[in-house]
């Protein structure tokens, strides 16, 4: 008996550190913007902390999120941002919760492997209607790409000032990398003539997701299923094809440092990024519109 007890007090202390609860490890990615070789395991975001415990922001505006949260905003967003793609909260929301741990990492190495990108990730412009200073761009000559910025922006009454700050990317740089993406979108508009109307949008989503692979982008791209029946035979017919080619294609747009090409030929700019503008959609939409309303003239005559 006693040689029994002997043996089982032997196996308990070979077992106790197996007992022992796991802490939680720090695996937030430093704030130094030079530390750009994160493992994966260091760019996983915190999955054991509580309220209680909730580490400090890595940057102004940053919300630390546990996995379990970050996937329930991305889950309740996606849904509800397919439902009502007015809610641009929401999209920005899934934007940021789906882009870890691969995909926002992806963008901000192909920013690394370019010299501009380096530029723009050391320099970190923001593009708003103060930065820009609009009333230059619009003296600019027409074949510019400031003046087809500003002429997209006044024809569609978009404003450069309207983007949601970043809050949910745990990496501060990559955190830049999506504000970035977000405040060029209206320049991607203006590149390819896309209208911001539903289905210009979709059309230009399709374009990001094969450049710039963004979940969010992809998602997107399902909205088409609530577009009417003329405008998803279009999208497949016309701008899904041409989407995909000139996305696949096309160089990194992210790379492009707008602020040092607003003097420059867009015409030029579109031949070195390898990007074709598609049919003119608001054109289309229009003769759509004119030719029904003579079917129906005809009807009732």
């Amino acid at each position: 008996m006693e040689v029994t007890l002997k043996r089982s007090a032997a196996l308990a202390r070979q077992t106790t550190p197996l007992l022992r609860p796991l802490q939680p490890v720090a695996t937030y990615p430093s704030n130094n913007n030079n530390n750009n070789n994160t493992t994966p395991q260091q760019r996983r975001p915190y999955s054991l902390f509580s309220s209680l415990t909730r580490p400090p922001p890595n940057y102004p505006g940053h919300v630390p999120l546990s996995f379990v949260e970050k996937t329930a905003l991305a889950i309740g967003s996606g849904l509800i941002s397919l439902k009502n793609p007015r809610r641009g909260d929401l999209i920005a929301t899934f934007a940021e919760t789906t882009s870890t741990p691969y995909f926002i990492y992806r963008l901000r190495d192909a920013m690394l492997s370019s010299p501009t990108g380096r530029r723009i990730l050391r320099d970190r412009p923001r593009i708003t209607s103060t930065s820009l200073n609009l009333p230059y761009l619009r003296s600019l000559p027409p074949n510019t790409v400031g003046h087809t910025y500003i002429s997209w922006l006044d024809r569609e009454g978009v404003s450069p000032d309207t983007r949601s700050p970043v809050r949910y990317i745990d990496d501060e740089e990559c955190a830049y990398v999506m504000q970035r993406y977000r405040e060029c979108h209206d320049f991607y508009h203006a590149l390819t003539g896309l209208p911001v109307v539903r289905e210009g949008e979709v059309a230009l989503k399709a374009f990001e997701f094969a450049n710039t692979l963004l979940p969010m982008t992809g998602l997107s791209v399902f909205s088409l299923l609530g577009m009417k029946k003329k405008e998803r035979e279009r999208f497949w017919g016309v701008y899904g094809p041409w989407a995909v080619r000139n996305g696949l294609r096309a160089k990194e747009v992210i790379n492009v440092y707008w602020e040092e090409v607003l003097e420059k030929d867009v015409g030029e700019l579109r031949k070195e990024l390898g990007v074709e503008v598609p049919a003119d959609l608001r054109e289309m939409r229009r003769r759509e519109r004119e030719e029904k309303k003579r079917r129906e003239a005809a009807a009732r005559g």
